[in-house]
């Protein structure tokens, strides 16, 4: 929706886009760039089609604004989940 919501506000041809997600767990010591280091780790690999005729400088662009997304930013931050019974 964010990258949808660029192209649109650019006048950019986006015609389309698909995002396919798949999860596994990966051992934390086989994640170079990771801070844990211990245990496993959730690793979400994302490919993202974007379908209109649009230039690879907008491609490149419209993939630096995925990372910007709301979801992904979250996704890829500490996350603090509280619960409680009511």
């Amino acid at each position: 929706m964010t990258i949808a919501l660029y192209a649109r506000r650019k006048q950019w041809p986006l015609e389309g886009v698909t995002v396919r997600l798949a999860h596994s767990k990966i051992h934390a010591a086989d994640c170079a760039g990771c801070e844990t280091k211990e245990g496993m780790l959730d690793r979400i690999e994302r490919e993202i089609t974007l379908d209109g005729p649009l230039g690879p400088e907008q491609r490149q662009r419209l993939l630096e604004i995925a990372e910007r997304c709301p979801v992904h930013r979250t996704l890829v931050s500490e996350v603090n989940i509280r619960s409680r019974l009511t």
